[in-house]
């Protein structure tokens, strides 16, 4: 009786042993406790860049939102009016252990056309502007250090304006700008209707689909 009590005490140990020092958790909750760090960029509308980082392995969120103005806080018309200084951007909040921010600059430099100033395709304006926006000296010079990678590499055959900028005055866009291409893609014919479904249709769709198969060893399974 003696041994068995001895023996329920060693697995009580154990047990307790588990249950606090996490030696049961899962793969989730330790993912969860990677450390994450952030990106801001602006190529263009983010409609067309917001869904493609989303789809990154490494990646945990990207929201969609405006960035560099001169205040806050500020609507979508009122950045579309081009008068407040601000970028369409997406922020992206990713795994450095999974996912590179260098790797993530390269991946921002073949979704959009750097070299064009002040626009992409039918977009124009400064709030379309391609822009990294940096939150210390290490990010701004790993910028550079890319931009000098892909300019030596001659993948453009124009020169890249990419503006760097220090982060601020960052906004949250409104809510129904958050994953918008998704949101297209289960949308019935009726509802795209309401959703600026030609410039999803003609503009973004391609570009989605373009990214999915020259990345698709990099996308999330499912």
């Amino acid at each position: 009786m003696l041994k068995s009590w001895s023996n329920f005490g060693c697995l009580l140990l154990v047990i307790i042993f588990a249950v606090t020092t996490g030696y049961g958790q899962s793969k989730t909750q330790t993912k969860q406790k990677m450390e994450t760090k952030t990106l801001v960029v602006g190529g263009g509308c983010f409609w067309c860049i917001e869904h493609n980082f989303e789809a990154l392995k490494g990646v945990v969120d990207v929201e969609s939102g405006y960035a560099g103005g001169a205040r806050t806080p500020v609507t979508y018309e009122q950045v579309c009016s081009g008068t407040t200084g601000h970028a369409e951007v997406v922020k992206i909040t990713f795994h450095p252990e999974e996912v590179s921010e260098a790797d993530l600059l390269r991946i921002f430099f073949t979704l959009h056309d750097p070299t064009q100033l002040n626009r992409q395709g039918p977009d124009a304006g400064t709030q379309y502007r391609s822009v990294v926006f940096y939150e210390n000296a290490e990010g701004k010079a790993l910028a550079e250090s890319i931009i000098k990678e892909i300019s030596k590499a001659r993948i453009y055959s124009a020169n890249i304006v990419t503006k760097l900028e220090p982060l601020k005055n960052y906004v949250r866009a409104e809510e129904y700008h958050q994953n918008y291409f998704v949101k297209y893609e289960k949308a019935t014919p009726q509802e795209r209707m309401m959703m600026n479904a030609g410039y999803c249709q003609y503009v973004v769709a391609p570009k989605v689909a373009e990214f999915r198969k020259k990345y698709a060893s990099k996308l999330k399974k499912g």
